[in-house]
Parts: structure tokens; sequence; C-alpha cells
């Protein structure tokens, strides 16, 4: 199939070629165009965790502050200024005078109500749960709105919340059934979702009424590719813009295009192994089908022993990653970044695995598979991926391998997007499954994945869990760090958080990605990285790439009202030229369920 796949590429490029670059004509409106190998899990911002989802949302609300373009550090966004006690138990924000994009005022109120309802609906604690753990109450009074803490909170103005408008969103009933699919939107940001069609593309037009200005361009829009290859000759043709998120095979078959700028800087990912431990709802009931010789630290550390992550860097990442040695933060946040030494790191060793589970009772059969010390089960495990991703098909090529050469027997599954997210973050119907996070500059956020709080209830709702971890240590930790307001000291207890996790294993860090994307410098005249020296465009911290960019075509497809038609008509035209007997490209669940 992938070979028909690329044949079929290689086709459409010559039958169709590189869209020819148009001079912007002021009368017809500019627009940029935004590839994704994943699709929206919700346009509900309570809801959503996915990181395409969490940049439109970006795109769309305020929140109480955004990171700095340059330093990243907390600054003004919807709270123009904030004042703390003494005792850094309360908090008081000034809320900017700006209104929604529906003429009403944004006050304080909006502010309180979205933390409220956080604080009091398990379907609302969904994507960010964590943050609002530490708030005893919330209030308003006009433009200020106070946030008193049970404890200190060294993150507080790290807060990852969107501000939502209480006058539409007090009318929604069950939160957790919510789809938002309400359009125009009514927003905050610099953009207003106006269209959604979903797995297939979202559109977004330029605020007139933002605080701080209306974008440069005049419509935004995202559109979905089920297929990393389909998503790179929709880059090359024209069919969208710009296309970040790519792994090191498809950021290479960039080369020679002239039309496009490939842009290679260090990321904010961490890509690890998921291990399905023991899962638990959130009042401590087992749930799923995990295999149970996972719940073995020794099992764990044997799979850790067992993987060369070196050789992972060189032939699946084609060398544009960074080894991972510990750390679930990466090495880009220098203060909060851990890395194992001495005795305590877990080398590549496969006898020294295979010396583990010997010890351990796990013996090994004829077949040359090990049983569970009692005899009852094969070590035979799932290795849950995505469906279309030759990266992921190629990683788990090599750790069937290598856990081969330890008496376990891995498959591959592949699931789409959405079914990949409840079973590994719902349902726990899995053993070991490839996952990873996109760390903010205060890496709280991942860190609270792996509380107990943010399990699923055993009804399915709330949760936002990244391991279904429960860990005494580790809350007790994660706690502390809350309080502690030395930022050096802060950074001393994550380390400690980030090297519990190394040990017992809930996640196995593999390596950190390169942020490798492309954009057509024939469509877009300027954008700004986040950080913006040297920093990232689509998936940054904040909105700025896309608040910022300034486009040099027109849409040419102004007069059909959407680019999709076209981009799905030329595709269909192209299919029927090169003789195939099927559609190329299907627009649903994304490649990589990466979230943030």
């Amino acid at each position: 199939m992938r070979k028909l796949f690329a044949g079929l590429a290689a086709v459409v490029l010559l039958a169709v070629g590189t869209a020819p670059a148009q001079a912007a004509e002021p009368d017809k409106p500019k627009v940029v165009r935004v590839g994704a190998t994943q699709a929206m899990d919700s346009m509900n911002p309570f809801l959503a965790v996915r990181l395409v989802s969490s940049s439109i949302h970006r795109w769309m609300y305020g929140f109480l502050t955004v990171p700095d373009a340059k330093t990243l550090q907390p600054s003004p966004d919807l709270a123009e200024s904030w004042t703390t006690s003494p005792d850094g138990l309360t908090w008081t924000f000034k809320i900017r005078q700006t209104n929604w994009s529906d003429g009403q005022p944004l006050t304080a109120e909006d502010a309180a109500w979205t933390f409220n309802k956080m604080m009091t609906d398990d379907g609302a604690k969904t994507a960010n749960g964590p943050a609002v753990e530490n708030f005893a109450s919330v209030s308003a009074s006009g433009q200020d709105l106070t946030i008193k803490l049970k404890s200190p909170q060294a993150s507080m103005l790290d807060n990852p919340v969107p501000i939502m408008p209480k006058h539409v969103w007090e009318k929604v009933g069950d939160i957790a059934k919510y789809d938002a699919e309400t359009y125009p939107a009514v927003t905050s940001g610099p953009y207003i979702a106006v269209e959604h069609k979903k797995d297939q593309y979202v559109k977004l037009k330029a605020n007139p009424g933002y605080w701080r200005g209306a974008p440069k361009i005049d419509e935004l829009q995202m559109i979905f590719y089920d297929n990393p290859a389909a998503a790179v000759v929709g880059l090359k043709k024209g069919d969208i813009d710009l296309l970040g998120r790519l792994a090191p095979p498809d950021f290479e078959a960039l080369k020679g295009d002239d039309t496009i700028v490939q842009w290679n800087q260090q990321g904010r990912r961490a890509t690890y192994l998921q291990i399905n431990h023991g899962a638990t709802t959130s009042d401590n009931k087992p749930i799923g089908d995990g295999h149970p010789a996972l719940k073995d630290p020794k099992v764990r550390q044997a799979l850790h022993l067992a993987i060369d992550k070196q050789k992972l860097v060189d032939e699946v990442q084609n060398g544009l990653a960074k080894p991972a040695d510990g750390s679930i933060v990466p090495p880009m946040y220098k203060d909060f970044f851990w890395q194992a030494e001495g005795e305590q790191k877990i080398s590549f060793d496969v006898a020294k695995a295979n010396q583990v589970l010997d010890a351990a009772g796990y013996k090994k059969g004829a077949d040359g598979i090990r049983t569970m010390p009692d005899g009852s089960r094969k070590l035979q495990f799932r290795f849950s991926i995505h469906t279309d991703t030759p990266i992921e098909d190629k990683l788990a090529e090599y750790l069937t391998g290598w856990f081969k050469d330890i008496g376990i027997a891995l498959t591959t599954k592949r699931l789409d997007s959405s079914k990949f997210t409840e079973e590994t973050g719902t349902t726990a119907l899995f053993d070991i499954a490839i996952s990873g996070w996109s760390v903010n500059p205060d890496p709280e956020e991942v860190l609270a994945t792996h509380l107990c709080s943010r399990r699923p209830t055993a009804s399915g709702e709330g949760g936002g869990t990244e391991s279904f971890y429960c860990d005494p240590q580790f809350e007790q930790l994660y706690q502390q760090q809350l309080k502690e307001l030395d930022r050096t000291k802060r950074a001393g207890i994550i380390k400690q958080m980030l090297e519990r996790l190394y040990t017992d294993a809930p996640v196995i860090a593999l390596y950190y990605p390169n942020d490798l994307e492309g954009y057509r410098k024939d469509r877009i005249a300027s954008i700004t990285p986040i950080p913006e020296d040297n920093g990232i465009l689509y998936g940054g911290s904040g909105y700025w790439p896309f608040y910022t960019v300034e486009a040099v075509t027109a849409d040419p497809a102004e007069e059909s009202g959407s680019n999709t038609g076209l981009i799905v008509g030329v595709g269909i035209g192209v299919i029927v030229l090169a003789g195939a007997a099927f559609f190329l490209v299907r627009r649903r669940g994304g490649v990589a369920d990466e979230r943030e």
C-alpha cells in the first residue's frame, strides 16, 4: 500500500506541479493554510487535549498570561497586571478592558466562571483539571479577578486555561458532551472560528476587535491530513503554505525545492513509551486489559535495558533528534531538564535485561518466549501506534526485534487517532503505546498528567492522564514544587519527580525530536517563531507566529468560498489521470496523537 501511495504521490506532483506564486491584490483576502497530520479532538477547550486543538484554541481565546515571545516568561494577556499577598495565597488579576468578538464586554466574571466551572464539573476538568486543583475560591468584582489558593503555587502565572465567555457557555448543559460547533465562535483572541468540518479543516477569520490589533492576514485555515506523505505533497503542490511536526523522512523530502524553507530547530517535545503498569480509575478500581507482567518494575526495567536509543535516533529519526536518558522535559528547558548519570543511567544492554528477567522468575519456553513466574501467561505484549505512520511502524520493527532478544513477543496494534486517545487515556485497552507531550516553558502540566487525579472516573469522564500513574512519592513531590517559590529550589524538586518517573518507568523516554517544519516562501512573506531566537512555528508555546504571519498571495480559491473543495477536487482529478481506483487523501484522525 505504501509503495502504491508513493507512486501515486509522484504522479500527483508531475500532473499538478508546484502552484505558481501569485502577486497579492489589495481587494483579495490574504489566507494562510497550515497543514496538520492530526485532527481536532474537540472544538470544546474544556475537553480538547491534542496539540492541534490547543494550538487552534490559542489562536481563538485569551489567557490570563502568555509566554513572552523572546524569553518565554509569563507576560500580560487578558490580565494586564497582577498582585499577590505576602503569604502567596491570594492573587488579584486586573482584567483588561476589551470585548468579546460578539461585542459583549469581557470582564473578570468570565474568568471566574471559567475557573469555577472547572472546579465543580468533572467534565470541565478533562483538558486542564490540575490547573485549578489548588484553587480554594475564585471571585470577581468588576475587572478584578481574585484567586485564593490552598497553598502557595509557583506556577500561577503559567496557567494553561483559556478564558471562556460566560454569557455563551453558561447556557451549555453537559460540558462533557458539548462539541462547541456553533459558528462564528465567540472569542477574545486573534482569530474567530467560523467553520469546522470534522477531520478535514478548521477555518478562522481575523478578529478585527482583538486588543492587540487584528492579525496581518484575513483568514487562517488548518487543513487535516491523515498521512504525512499526503501532507508533504500538499505543501509541494501549494494546497497548504506551512507544515509542522514533520517526521525526518518527510522533512528531508523537502530538500531541493526552492519554494520551500526548511525549518530545523530544537523541539519542545519528548517521545516516550507509555506502559500499562496496572491502570486504575480515579477511585482506584482496576480498568482495562493490560498484561499483568507490566505491573512488575523488573519487567519495565528489562524493557528499558533492551532499547538502543541512539540507534532509534540515528535510524528512525535520521539523526534529527537527541536520545532521552531520563527527563520527559526536553533539554530546551535548561532549568528543569534532568538526565540520569553514572550507575543510575539505563543503557542498552540485552544481556543485563535477560539477567533481570531470569532473576525475577520469567522463564523462556521452547519458543523463546518467557512466561509469568506462575506459568499462567506468556509475555506477549501489544504495541499501540497510529495508523498510516511509517515512522512509528519503523519504531515498532526495532522494538519487536530487541524485545524478542529478551524473550518478549511484541505485536503492533494500529489505531486511528480518536481510538488511540480513548484506549490509552480512558479505557486502558493497551499494553505499551507510543506517546509524548509538547512541554510548556513551565513543565507543571506535563508532570500533572501523571497525577492520581488525572485518571478517569469510572464513567470515563475527567482524566487527562498520560500514564494512569498514581504514586505517593510523586504526588508528594508535586505538592512540594507547587509551594516552592524559589525557582532554583523548585527546579531541584521537579528533577526529583523526573527521576521518579525514570526509575519506576510508567513511561520510558526515547528521544527528543527536533522541531522540523517547512513553509512556502512564495506564500508566506514573514513569520516570527517563538521564542523569536531560533524557536518554533506551528505548535509553539504561544500564538505569536500566527499572529505575526504575513502572506504574499491572495487565496486562489476565494471564489469557491473554501480552499478545501479545491484541494479535494484537485486530488480527485489527479487520481483520474493516474488511473487509480481509490481516494488520495482522507483528512480524518491525525497520524500522531501529539498532546499538550
